[in-house]
């Protein structure tokens, strides 16, 4: 006779975390945000050109798959019902970008991932169109012209894959963010999948009109894009549609939100003027700004940071965007060999507790926020013959800080209220070298919760206090307060000064180094 099953607090909630390093499948009880299990499946990314970085669209689809299965395998050795997950939602690396075919549900290119540099020509011959007293683009998108974003990805893919271009001629391409693409493999793909986004990943396609949240037809004709290959846009905390196979066959796919915001949901910034930096591949600093648009005055990006319902408001943020955090430590890892997990990164910053001088600008794939420099590659300067890996190390993690200081820099210069403290999560935040770091050169406290996995957390609230779910209230007396570890500054502020010009000295340096002569620019053709 089986054993009956252990009871849980009341309903769980699943969350899908599609980054862009790994795929995870969280579960959650609704009733205390307890993570109850997990699963991580490690992704590969292919590089097959310099700057260019792609991903096997069936690739994440499996390990999103495996993660599920492998969870609720977990679940069931811990003899927790499965039945109980009443909801899934789903965050994801934003702006990479998807073509695949409807009818046999097959991707037509591998996905083109964010911080992916082949644009660079596509962007500045848009560039050239836009009206100079006229910036339709940002007053509509909130976003710069770059590399970064999905509309210049779709129209590379457009001008350069023969197999997109006739797709599109012939009506069976579909386009999406890698939320659409889980989403309608998820809930049936050929048979019936829902071709949908919410409206924080539409609001980083650069073809979505933050104000009016709709395709804009003005901004698809000045990319050339077809709007009948766009998803249907909903809200980030609604039923889009039902799980169509695997252990989870049956349960609602109901949130759906950008990794970013997704993490600003999960740390409670529900309020205008609540702050959270996320240090993954790439650091994201987002700022609630509540109901209104904040354009910024020095490179930051409006964007739409939840609408938690149909009937719900919309609420905005601004943010920073680094292309290069954790990212720069998988190169450490990978490229130079200097360490062999991120964990050894810790040690030998520790061991020397200074970078001796060194500096260094992680500009692999360009500069973002607040420069938008695709030019600028990544250097290492202040060396001598007494430099070694430690010191590199430690000058590794202080790019990290600096890159934040210059963008919360510009946040209290756009909002006018300077932060007086800064909420963080992701997967750097295990390095308290890092954190303390990360205090000592913003010269405020920083704050983590003990359970880091805040994106996770985010996606699952989204999706459990969806219509017709209703299992996760969001009221501001029912979400428990998270337990928090604080970082508070160590050294002198004129010390942290010194410091970070010099390291603006070094950013300058590192400007201007690709020209679109150079031979990595070169375009090549692809059919």
């Amino acid at each position: 006779m089986a054993a009956p099953k252990k009871a849980v607090a009341g309903p769980l909630v699943g969350a899908v975390v599609q980054g862009t390093n790994s795929t995870r499948f969280l579960v959650f009880s609704s009733k205390t945000a307890e993570l109850l299990s997990h699963h991580r499946v490690e992704l590969t990314q292919e590089f097959p050109k310099e700057g260019w970085v792609e991903q096997d669209p069936k690739e994440i689809l499996q390990s999103v798959y495996e993660c599920i299965e492998r969870t609720c395998e977990k679940l069931d050795e811990l003899d927790i019902d499965i039945s109980n997950i009443k909801a899934v939602g789903v965050s994801n690396q934003r702006e990479t970008t998807v073509i695949w075919d409807k009818l046999t549900g097959e991707p037509l290119y591998n996905a083109v991932v964010w911080l992916d540099l082949r644009t660079q020509a596509t962007v500045e011959d848009l560039s050239k169109k836009i009206p100079g007293n006229n910036n339709f683009v940002k007053s509509k998108t909130g976003l710069p012209l770059s590399t970064y974003f999905s509309a210049v990805k779709l129209r590379w893919l457009l001008d350069n894959v023969r197999n997109v271009q006739r797709a599109v001629e012939e009506g069976r391409a579909l386009f999406g963010t890698i939320d659409s693409w889980l989403i309608w493999s998820l809930t049936g793909g050929v048979n019936g999948g829902v071709h949908c986004t919410d409206v924080t990943n539409a609001s980083r396609t650069m073809l979505f009109n933050i104000h009016s949240l709709e395709w804009d037809k003005e901004l698809c004709d000045f990319f050339e894009i077809p709007m009948g290959i766009l998803p249907n846009v909903f809200s980030s905390s609604e039923i889009y549609g039902i799980i169509q196979a695997g252990a989870l066959e049956g349960v609602p796919i109901s949130g759906c939100l950008g990794d970013q915001c997704a993490a600003l949901v999960g740390q409670m910034c529900l309020q205008e003027g609540q702050a959270k930096n996320t240090y993954g591949t790439g650091c994201f600093l987002l700022c609630n700004t509540g109901r209104k648009c904040v354009f910024s005055e020095h490179g930051l990006l409006t964007t739409v940071a939840y609408k938690l319902g149909r009937e719900k408001p919309v609420y905005y943020a601004l943010e920073g965007s680094v292309a290069i955090a954790g990212a720069v430590i998988r190169w450490l890892r990978d490229n130079l060999g200097i360490i062999e997990t991120s964990r050894d990164l810790e040690k030998l910053a520790k061991e020397v507790g200074t970078s001796y001088g060194c500096y260094f600008v992680p500009a692999f794939s360009g500069l973002y926020a607040p420069y938008w420099e695709p030019s600028a590659r990544g250097i290492l300067c202040g060396l001598t013959q007494f430099t070694n890996k430690c010191h590199i190390a430690f000058a590794a993690l202080e790019a990290v800080c600096f890159q934040t200081r210059e963008i919360l820099e510009a946040m209290n210069r756009d909002c006018g209220i300077p932060l007086r403290h800064l909420q963080v999560d992701g997967g750097m935040t295990h390095n308290n070298v890092l954190m303390q770091l990360q205090a000592d050169i913003l010269h405020i406290p920083v704050i983590k919760p003990f359970m880091p996995e805040t994106t996770a957390l985010g996606a699952a609230m989204a999706a459990g206090a969806a219509e017709g779910v209703n299992v996760w209230s969001l009221e501001p007396q029912a979400l428990s307060v998270l337990r928090m570890e604080r970082f508070e500054p160590q050294i002198q502020a004129t010390e942290s000064e010194i410091r970070y010009a010099t390291w603006k000295k070094a950013v300058m340096k590192s400007m201007g180094w690709v020209t679109s002569q150079s031979p990595e620019s070169n375009r090549l053709h692809l059919h």
